[in-house]
Formats: structure tokens, C-alpha cells, sequence
């Protein structure tokens, strides 16, 4: 590092980026790498604090924060991923489509133990839209040793550090459960919310049904919608412990296999996952009818993403499966469901 009064800086060329801050209005580059300093720049200069300017004089075993970015972006990015920087030093992560993020928090557990490196992601299985910026990474200092970017990518050579699964294009099935709905006592309020959840995931209603609470029937119905060509199945109501709550009994008699009823999260303690093959079968609880954030909104981005659910990832739900019901709601910009 060569250190060099402003004034005499002039006609020199800036070795990194040179941030200017005004308090609630502005945070950037005022001047970036590579500006040649012209005599009008000295005064903006010092009135960002900058009475010397720092040249670069980088030894073979050196890295400037730029190329060091750019490197630990190309060796952590995986599938449905764009890089884009750097810009102060940094490269942001974007999602290439709306998907389900996937982050392998061993590998960056491992690569942020390396002294002077910083990768920040959002948290694995985060539902994310298309553009959004999902991690970013940087040196701490303007240059480090080269030895610690190869030591990160490396690691970054075991497996893609953070990745986007696409959603796929499902057709769902929706069975709503209940005598009072069924016979037309009351009016569904649960097949709107529900539609409106698939049309936010790009998922297609493949069919609407009605079914009392008769475990048979609901049973029929779930079958006559696989056959139909749905992809997943939705039930929704009936998922209670009360006697005539018999949705979980009409998915055990389609010969699903049951992967948990129950799950550690509120709201949404009742909710069932169970598999008819490849077909995924949720039982919904009362809850997913006036929540706006629930169990499903964990569980459904996973099995639109192809994914299936295990018991042990059921049971993982738990560490942050309560749901503070902030006004208004943030998720999944919170720490709900972010085991």
C-alpha cells in the first residue's frame, strides 16, 4: 500500500472503490476503481474524510477484493443462480427464477472459518422470487493471500454452496372436508385461500371436491383426483382430534404411506404428510383457512421443488415452528420455520 496526500493524488488512478456516506440519503461509490483523480475531485475527496489515498502494489501471492469476489462467486454458485458484481468489492447472489433455495450450510459453515472471507446467504429452503438476492460474498480486507481463495473453492469443489430449485409445474388436487361444507350449511372459505396459495406458487387446481365426514368417501374422492391427473393432493378440515375428524383416517384408507401426523409447528400442529406412491397427500389443518402463514407454507414450496419430506425433516420443524403472528405478516422474511 502506498499511501499518498490528496493533493497529490491527481492524475493517479483509484486501486478500489472509495465509499461516500450521507446519513438517511446516500451509501456508494462515489468513485470507483480505476478513476483517474482530477483536480475538482479533491475537495469532494476530503469532504469524505479522505485526505490520502491509498495506490495498490499487489505482490504475485496477493488477491484484490474484486477478482477475490468474483472467484468466490463462480466456486459457491450452483444451478438457478446469477452473479452480479462486483461492486464495492462485493458479489451479490440472485435467483434466476422463483424457487425453493437450497444452501449447503456445512460448506459455508466451512468457507466463512477462513480468515478475511464473508459469504451470506438467506436461510436454506427459503422460498424465493425470481431477481431476489439470496447471498453475497467478499474479502474482509482490500487484498488477501490467494492461498485462502483457493482454499475456498476447494471446499466450493465438494458441491455447489447455494442453488435455486425451480419450481415445477404441479397440478393439485383440493378435497375439502366437512358435513357443514359438504351438505351446504356454510360456504367454503377454504378452497379460496387454497387456490390462492397455488396460483402464488404457479401451481395449477386440477379439480375441486366436497366430501363429508365419512373416512370412505374422502378416501374416494383422494383417488378419484390422482386419477384425474393430480400431482399432489390437498385436503383440507376434519384433521382434528374430535371423533367425527376423520380426514386422516380417509388418507390411511387410500393405502398412503404415512410419513407423520403432527407436526411441532404453530399454527399447524395437526397437519399430515403421507405419500400415495410419488403423490404427495397433505392433510391441512382448520388453521390454513384464517392464518395467513402455517405449516404448508413450509412444507408445500419443498414438494413443489421435487423434494421429499422425511419424518426426521418433520420433526426439524420445531426450532423455529412458532409462528409471533406479526402485523403485518413478514414471511418468510422472519425466522418462522427456519430450522
Amino acid at each position: 500500500m502506498k499511501k499518498v496526500k490528496v493533493e497529490e493524488s491527481v492524475g493517479m488512478v483509484l486501486a478500489h472503490d472509495l465509499t461516500k456516506i450521507i446519513p438517511g440519503e446516500f451509501k456508494g461509490a462515489a468513485f470507483r476503481k480505476g478513476h483517474v483523480v482530477r483536480q475538482e475531485d479533491v475537495e469532494l475527496l476530503k469532504d469524505m474524510g479522505k485526505y490520502h489515498i491509498y495506490m495498490l502494489e499487489l505482490g504475485p501471492e496477493q488477491i484484490h477484493e474484486d477478482e477475490a469476489a468474483v472467484r468466490l462467486g463462480q466456486a459457491a454458485a450452483g444451478i438457478g443462480i446469477k452473479l452480479a458484481g462486483p461492486v464495492e468489492g462485493k458479489v451479490n447472489f440472485t435467483a434466476a427464477s422463483s424457487g425453493l433455495l437450497k444452501i449447503r450450510t456445512g460448506l459455508l459453515h466451512q468457507i466463512n472459518m477462513i480468515e478475511h472471507i464473508s459469504l451470506a446467504t438467506l436461510h436454506d429452503n427459503a422460498p424465493v422470487q425470481e431477481g431476489q438476492t439470496v447471498a453475497g460474498t467478499r474479502i474482509i480486507p482490500l487484498v488477501t493471500d490467494r492461498s485462502r481463495i483457493e482454499e475456498a473453492e476447494r471446499i466450493c469443489a465438494a458441491g455447489a454452496v447455494v442453488s435455486v430449485k425451480p419450481y415445477r409445474k404441479l397440478k393439485a388436487g383440493i378435497v375439502i372436508c366437512g358435513n357443514e361444507i359438504y351438505s351446504g350449511r356454510l360456504q367454503d372459505r377454504f378452497g379460496p385461500v387454497l387456490e390462492e396459495k397455488l396460483r402464488q406458487y404457479g401451481a395449477e387446481l386440477c379439480g375441486l371436491r366436497y366430501a363429508p365426514d365419512d373416512a370412505a368417501f374422502i378416501s374416494g374422492t383422494v383417488l378419484e383426483l390422482t386419477r384425474a391427473g393430480a400431482d399432489c393432493i390437498i385436503t383440507a378440515g376434519g384433521m382434528s382430534v374430535d371423533p367425527d375428524d376423520v380426514t386422516p383416517e380417509g388418507i390411511r384408507n387410500t393405502g398412503a404411506e404415512i410419513v407423520s401426523y403432527g407436526a411441532p409447528v404453530l399454527p399447524g400442529a395437526m397437519f399430515m404428510m403421507a405419500y400415495l406412491g410419488d403423490i404427495p397427500v397433505m392433510g391441512v389443518p382448520a388453521c390454513g383457512m384464517y392464518h395467513k402463514t402455517t405449516v404448508f407454507d413450509l412444507v408445500f414450496p419443498r414438494v413443489l421443488a421435487g423434494e421429499r419430506i422425511e419424518k426426521s425433516e418433520i420433526a426439524a420443524l420445531g426450532y423455529g415452528g412458532l409462528c409471533t403472528s406479526c402485523t403485518p405478516c413478514r414471511y418468510p422474511h422472519c425466522s418462522f420455520g427456519k430450522a
